[in-house]
């Protein structure tokens, strides 16, 4: 879900508004450029009007508002047909490759059918044009300018494009009830920790912002499981330490490998933690480029909900005999207090190892074509796969949790349906669930926010980022990585200052709950995250929300 499928979400927190003109915009990929489209006919009920592609370019280029274009433009506000301009030659730096691999997997197709929903290609056309915006996006993403919605416009196959806008007002409607209980969800979490935080002092808390005293030494080993034939290639970081000290894994998410967390697995180690951070075949970044060669058809395989918990489980099983055995261990892994910390995809896999049970009852309620055909949460996309794994091996034969998991942190995972309230009611192990407000992908209110409440563990803390995106905590790759460049919007305005929230956080949750180190208990408060809050992303924790506080902050049912 991290490199590719983000691209089609852009701008789904700010735009909607725009929505009654747009269709035109990111969320709908239509743009103004189209090498045989001529006018965009937008049609409500009986009545329909026109815009131009002429007109359209004109006012992308210099602001002109032509006369067809003013009668749109007289139901906006100025911001509103500024943004519209920006948006209609906003780029989406990626590959045409990559957006014509990514159209043809399952989740590019279902994103096509929920825009064919209100763009067809002739007027009163019952089949919605599929096959025609497949081709213009894939069309766009090649010209001289890139992906914009003008360069969609341009490269639209047909000589009109029609819009039904009643469907499109409804949409818009949607689209704008999800941000607008987003961000009320958001706003009651952040007043919840500034009242927490309130009257408590943490002046003399020493700096976590400096590097530990150890200095940490990596190197590369390969396990090989047999039974599940999976290559699974380790980064190990070790302190310069004698004594048995305790394991933190990193799993990264869709699209990413472990050169994307080596900004935390070093700084952890300079703390005295081993940390252990696999690749995930199947799921990483050669899958990703495998997609792009044309040698694999999707993203990812249902398969990697099981096989993921179980590459951490085989992994720390080979370590505990290397542990024994092998002279660059010698005894020095204490693989009984291990923490997990993961991103996306890695979220859902911590949460996995800590006891959270997949719930094919939840599942099979939220998975139906109807229900998938009125969600934007995008992420269900991805967990409805487990159907597919469902129908060759049930997945409730494989035993996921593994009992030396301590403590977990799960940045921006996929809960909702996965795992349910019945799911996450099983983790018996510390969690601190980190959500970002503009994440697109796992959506914070949905994904987090709710789910968080749902955790009955009494050790858990939720943390939030504001302004912080689904990607915002990924580090740099290494070089040559297969992994596809993510636009600045999607990345967010500042990676480096989420990157050092996750340093300054999961350095006392691990000494708190796997070293039992009782010292750093004072960071894991709302006080602490408002001390190193920035005012471009301002950070909450709090450690209790009810689903009844969420459901009246949001002004949703239970």
């Amino acid at each position: 879900m991290n490199s590719l499928f983000g691209k089609w979400t852009d701008n789904v927190r700010k735009s909607w508004l725009l929505l009654v003109l747009s269709v035109l915009i990111s969320v709908f990929g239509i743009s103004n450029y189209a090498r045989t489209a001529e006018r965009i006919y937008a049609s409500y009920s009986a009545f329909q009007r026109s815009i131009s592609i002429t007109a359209l370019e004109k006012f992308a280029e210099n602001g002109e508002l032509t006369e067809d274009l003013a009668v749109y433009a007289k139901y906006l506000q100025p911001e509103q047909i500024t943004e519209l301009r920006q948006v209609l030659t906003s780029q989406i730096k990626v590959h045409p490759v990559a957006v014509s691999q990514f159209l043809y997997t399952s989740q590019g197709e279902f994103m096509l059918q929920r825009l064919g929903e209100v763009i067809r290609t002739k007027s009163g056309e019952s089949k919605p044009g599929f096959h025609a915006l497949r081709s213009a996006l894939i069309l766009a993403a090649d010209q001289p300018g890139g992906l914009t919605l003008l360069n969609i416009l341009r490269s639209y196959p047909n000589s009109s494009i029609n819009i039904d806008l009643a469907r499109t007002l409804q949409i818009s409607a949607e689209l704008e009830r999800l941000v607008n209980q987003t961000n009320k969800a958001v706003a009651a979490v952040s007043a919840k920790s500034d009242t927490e935080a309130a009257n408590v002092e943490v002046n003399n808390l020493p700096t976590l912002n400096r590097r530990g005293k150890f200095i940490a030494k990596k190197q590369t080993l390969k396990f090989f499981d047999v039974i599940r034939g999976r290559l699974l290639t380790t980064d190990i970081y070790l302190p310069n330490i004698r004594s048995s000290v305790p394991v933190i894994v990193i799993s990264h998410g869709i699209g990413t490998d472990s050169s994307n967390f080596r900004y935390l697995a070093d700084y952890l180690t300079t703390y005295g933690f081993a940390v252990v951070v696999p690749n995930h075949p199947g799921s990483d970044t050669k899958q990703i480029q495998s997609l792009l060669n044309g040698s694999a058809s999707d993203i990812s395989q249902p398969e990697e909900f099981v096989n993921r918990p179980l590459d951490v489980k085989f992994i720390l099983d080979q370590l505990e005999k290397l542990n024994k055995t092998d002279a660059r261990f010698q005894k020095r892994l204490d693989l009984q207090q291990v923490g997990v910390f993961g991103q996306s995809f890695g979220g859902y896999t911590a949460l996995a190892l800590a006891g959270a049970k997949i719930n094919l009852e939840k599942i099979d309620k939220n998975c139906n074509q109807e229900t998938l055909k009125q969600t934007w949460n995008m992420s269900l996309l991805l967990q409805c796969r487990i159907q597919e794994l469902q129908v060759k091996q049930p997945v409730n034969q494989y035993n996921l949790y593994d009992a030396r998991v301590k403590a977990v942190i799960a940045v921006n995972p996929i809960t909702s349906s996965i795992f349910g309230k019945t799911g996450l009611n099983e983790i018996k192990t510390p969690v601190m669930m980190v959500t970002s407000s503009e994440d697109t992908i796992a959506p914070a209110l949905y994904e987090q926010i709710l789910p968080f409440s749902w955790i009955a563990n009494p050790h858990k803390y939720l943390v939030q980022m504001e302004s912080a995106t689904h990607f915002s905590t990924i580090g740099d790759g290494k070089a040559g990585a297969e992994a596809v460049g993510l636009p600045s919007k999607l990345i967010g305005d500042n990676p480096k200052q989420a990157q050092s929230y996750m340093k300054l956080l999961s350095l006392p949750f691990f000494q708190t709950h796997v070293s039992d180190n009782s010292q750093y208990n004072d960071y894991l408060t709302a006080a602490y995250a408002k001390s190193i809050s920035t005012n471009s992303m301002n950070l909450s924790l709090i450690q209790n929300l009810t689903t009844t506080e969420v459901a009246k902050a949001v002004n949703i049912q239970q």
